[in-house]
């Protein structure tokens, strides 16, 4: 009998993996169809998702990504580490080291925080728990897109986009504190030594074998695969809201905010056009911002997907993130204006 039940289970197995296999073909012939019949408004998305890398992404992340090989390269997270070890042990129990990860991602916004956490990780300076971890409270927007793009190009209010800008970032330090004991990295010696430090980047840069023109090259080549990738991804993200958007008939305000979940900028963008309050508009704004869409958690797990970093707990941080800095801006909108 044991062994029937097995066969059994094997065949439902087997039945419902076939199932799935079916239903993936025709959700991508009905993809292929949509495409075909709906050209012009598919064409719209993807020219959309190639003014938004252009205009957006590619100036904003691009000298990041590169800096960033360059510095780590060059002992950039060795020095920091050393000098804001204290900060980072005492407030999130993380290595000091991955303060360039926090600083940097606070900068240039995602997913380059994935690309930083990946960096760190495969040169051995964080395991795999502490690259879980800082990857949580590290996804940060840019700030030259919400106080310029969000706040004065969709909201036409610059008032706005700074108390925007402090619910975002603070709900991330928040969601970092409230991880401390994910994992506590060990305690390390809090006493802060600038020579410590410079003797660090010194050490790295001594030890690393690879000429400055195989560094440089190397850097662009790594920061222009991983910008297509994401590109790819954005454009992917922009042709299924547009497929839902023409087959379903939904409430203006919710078709809005569903594109904000899948792409965070054509959402961001539509939310702003609603004839809604102001103070709604910022909390749907800084909410979508906070989750960061699916496009950017696809991008993240797209960077990250030949490394053994754990996506789950990131879910949870973004979901956490997005009602935290919510909440703060509903209490604060008032206090504010």
């Amino acid at each position: 009998m044991h062994f029937l039940s097995k066969i059994i289970l094997y065949e439902k197995g087997e039945i419902m993996k076939k199932i799935e296999s079916i239903l993936i073909l025709i959700l991508l012939i009905f993809v292929g169809f949509e495409i075909l019949t709906e050209s012009e408004s598919i064409l719209n998305s993807v020219n959309f998702s190639l003014n938004v890398f252009k205009n957006n992404i590619f100036p904003s992340l691009f000298p990041f990504f590169v800096l960033s090989n360059l510095l780590i390269k060059c002992g950039m997270p060795e020095f920091m580490g050393t000098l804001f070890k204290g900060i980072m042990n005492k407030l999130f129990k993380i290595k000091g080291i991955t303060a360039f990860i926090f600083f940097m991602s606070i900068i240039s916004g995602n997913p380059a925080n994935a690309k930083y956490t990946k960096e760190l990780y495969l040169e051995g300076k964080i395991d795999k728990y502490e690259a879980t971890k800082i990857l949580c409270f590290t996804c940060f927007s840019n700030p030259l897109f919400i106080l310029g793009t969000v706040a004065i190009m969709f909201l036409n209010n610059k008032d706005v986009g700074l108390l925007i800008l402090i619910c975002h970032y603070l709900g991330n330090v928040f969601v970092g504190i409230a991880m401390r004991k994910y994992h506590p990295s060990k305690n390390e010696n809090s006493k802060i030594s600038l020579k410590k430090a410079i003797d660090k980047i010194h050490e790295k840069r001594i030890s690393n074998k690879e000429s400055i023109g195989e560094i440089i090259t190397n850097s662009l080549i790594n920061s222009i695969n991983t910008l297509l990738l994401i590109l790819g991804v954005i454009t992917t993200c922009l042709v299924i809201t547009t497929i839902i958007d023409n087959n379903l008939n939904l409430n203006s305000i919710f078709q809005s905010v569903l594109n904000g979940f899948i792409e965070m900028t054509q959402g961001l963008k539509y939310i702003s056009k609603e004839a809604i309050p102001l103070k709604l508009k910022c909390i749907l704004t800084v909410m979508i911002l906070s989750f960061g869409g699916i496009s950017v958690h696809m991008q993240i797990m797209s960077i990250l997907s030949d490394t053994g970093i754990k996506y789950l707990p990131f879910l949870c941080a973004r979901i956490c993130h997005a009602i935290i800095s919510s909440l703060m801006l509903f209490f604060l909108f008032d206090l504010w204006l």
